[in-house]
């Protein structure tokens, strides 16, 4: 079976080696986590004289280590293979499938109901244990309805770091495919990055896939563990993914779900699934930021799909917008570089007629990095001046001096214009790792 490198992951958990906390790979299930795990970074363990002995891989899904789930055996397990010297790492994959197990000599009857989850034993301690080894080196994964893996990060708090991983970028889909970077590009747009999907050679079976996995997994990962109403949540779905980017929140969408499916839902009942979307890993919320109040607004916001493929499916591949998709792509890759991203809201006010006129632009990413930002605005087409200079004026009217950039479809190479604004074609953007640099 071909392999697919993710070099980018595999260079974040080799810079997290020994760092003394545990290492949590999160992310949307089927990115690609436990392949990460296994063979890649034991693969590159091997490589610097890393004994096989000394790698513990257990995969808690697999019938071999079944009885690894009671955490006290995990445990065991663990502390009988570090017989020997020199440093050991432990891989425990699906590690949600760990159950908790009553503490011996607790009784149950003295204790407050409040504290009762105290008298339980969980992988939770017995990591924290063995996390006082100084030389065992610690990854989990884990991510299903019992325990999505934006759960585990939240309970290992300081004594976990965590590593999100994303379905392949177009860089990783263009490396792997051989194909022609515009090709490439128009394969991308419809199919994503779900690597099974990536693998998978017919595009029938390619489709099926992607459909099954939204609906089988995703769907019922969501409905289990939250107890949401399957109707009202594969109507939400069908609303977000048909507009991905744009402007939103949840009495809005409420009140579409109650207009066009005749729902009786509420906003507050929209919020809770969106949250539970977000939990999974399927959408990402984006805040608006007020550039020149330097404040965060409520509300509206945006949602973007994690994966452009799974989106594309679970709409029938009936809307393939490559407008909106190119925006959904960028917010994806700068999250995939490790950026903070947020929407810009510039508010102005001019003179028109005699009249004073306050005007709002949109400013799509602002992206965070450090103390520094950089502005840029997704616009597939900027053939027309028009257009164009309704692109540019809220990166002018900003009124500040951070980096501002209008990726535009195709190919074209970086160039300036006269108000210092670099335009650069999403190709060479997603390609180039330091294009925010350009």
């Amino acid at each position: 079976m071909p392999v697919i490198q993710r070099n980018l992951y595999l260079n974040r958990l080799i810079s997290k080696m020994h760092n003394g906390l545990v290492k949590i790979i999160t992310g949307i299930r089927r990115c690609g986590k436990s392949f990460l795990l296994d063979p890649i970074f034991k693969d590159y363990l091997l490589s610097i004289g890393t004994a096989e002995d000394h790698i513990i891989d257990v995969a808690l899904d697999k019938k071999e280590f079944a009885h690894l789930r009671d955490p006290n055996a995990l445990y065991n397990y663990v502390v009988d293979r570090m017989s020997g010297t020199g440093d050991y790492y432990l891989f425990v994959d699906e590690i949600q499938l760990s159950y908790k197990v009553k503490r011996p000599c607790v009784d149950m009857n003295v204790i407050a109901k409040e504290d009762r989850e105290l008298a339980f034993l969980t992988f939770y301690d017995v990591l924290s244990d063995l996390m006082d080894m100084p030389n065992l080196d610690i990854y989990v994964t884990g991510s299903n309805s019992r325990m999505l893996s934006s759960d585990i990060a939240t309970n290992f708090r300081d004594r976990g770091t965590e590593i999100q991983m994303y379905p392949l970028s177009f860089s990783e889909y263009y490396a792997y495919s051989g194909l022609e970077k515009a090709d490439a590009w128009a394969e991308y747009v419809v199919w994503g990055g779900m690597p099974l999907a990536v693998l998978e050679q017919d595009e029938n079976e390619r489709a099926r896939y992607l459909s099954s996995l939204f609906e089988r997994v995703y769907v019922a990962d969501v409905v289990e563990r939250f107890g949401v109403d399957d109707t009202y949540l594969e109507n939400l779905l069908d609303v977000i993914c048909s507009s991905v980017g744009s402007l939103t929140n949840a009495t809005k969408l409420a009140n579409t779900l109650n207009s066009v499916n005749h729902a009786r839902t509420t906003d507050k009942t929209v919020k809770k699934y969106l949250d539970a979307l977000e939990e999974a890993f399927i959408f990402k919320k984006v805040k608006r930021y007020d550039i020149k109040g330097k404040a965060y607004l409520d509300y509206p916001m945006k949602y973007y799909a994690t994966d452009v493929g799974l989106r594309n499916a679970r709409l029938g591949f009936r809307q393939i917008e490559e407008t909106h998709l190119m925006e959904n792509i960028i917010f994806n890759e700068l999250n995939i570089r490790g950026y903070s991203v947020d929407i810009g809201t510039v508010r102005y006010a001019e003179t028109s007629n005699g009249k004073k006129i306050e005007r709002q632009h949109e400013i799509d990413f602002v992206v965070n990095m450090g103390m520094k930002k950089v502005y840029i605005q997704s616009a597939f087409s900027i053939a027309d001046e028009d257009k164009r200079r309704q692109e540019i004026t809220p990166l002018i009217k900003s009124g500040d001096f951070f980096k501002k950039i209008v990726v535009t479809a195709g190919s074209s190479r970086p160039r300036l214009d006269d108000n210092g604004i670099l335009y650069v074609g999403i190709i060479p953007f997603l390609l180039d790792m330091d294009s925010l640099d350009f």
